[in-house]
């Protein structure tokens, strides 16, 4: 069984599987990374330049790397906050059920949920993160979002004021306690 990691951009996804990593002694496996890694190292804002800023392409791309890491086994996956989402024919974002629902044949998902006020302005202010929008607020896209967080999450942890080592502790904890059927 895997660990998976979803949340919105800023909740700390990376931070916490590099925890849980020391503390089951099992490998992570970064999507964003992976993506980069197969795009000869850039980053996923030149990888999105690349694409014109089509985001339905990145999704795309970021399609492939989760039905890899889903095929592993006994692995923590640190997914983008974006992977819970595909775009429609209109270009909205809907619930990526291609993604989600390959992620939980081999895993269990936990849903890092926390302030939204907060996280959109803590990635915001980071000029690494390219703009999920050129007409709307990193926040309202958030916000759009909450509902397929929820319906991906196998468990709901809330990151806000608690420090990372016992988020970390916590989920370890969740999925032993509860493994998978």
């Amino acid at each position: 069984m895997n660990l998976i990691l979803i949340g919105m951009r800023g909740a700390g996804k990376s931070n916490l599987s590099r925890r849980l990593s020391m503390l089951t002694k099992r490998p992570v496996m970064s999507t964003d990374t992976l993506i980069s890694y197969e795009h000869q190292g850039r980053t996923i804002p030149e990888i999105l330049a690349g694409v014109g800023g089509d985001w339905r392409a990145f999704r795309d791309l970021e399609t492939r790397v989760v039905h890899k890491v889903a095929a592993m086994d006994e692995v923590i996956i640190d997914t983008g906050g974006g992977v819970v989402v595909d775009l429609d024919d209109q270009g909205r974002e809907i619930y990526s059920h291609r993604k989600m629902d390959v992620l939980k044949k081999n895993g269990r998902i936990f849903w890092l949920e926390g302030d939204i006020s907060r996280l959109a302005a803590k990635v915001t202010a980071d000029p690494r993160r390219p703009p999920l929008s050129a007409t709307e607020r990193e926040e309202v896209i958030m916000r759009r979002r909450l509902p397929f967080y929820q319906e991906a999450a196998d468990h709901v942890v809330n990151i806000e004021g608690i420090r990372r080592e016992i988020l970390a502790f916590k989920i370890r904890l969740l999925a032993d306690f509860w493994p998978m059927s």
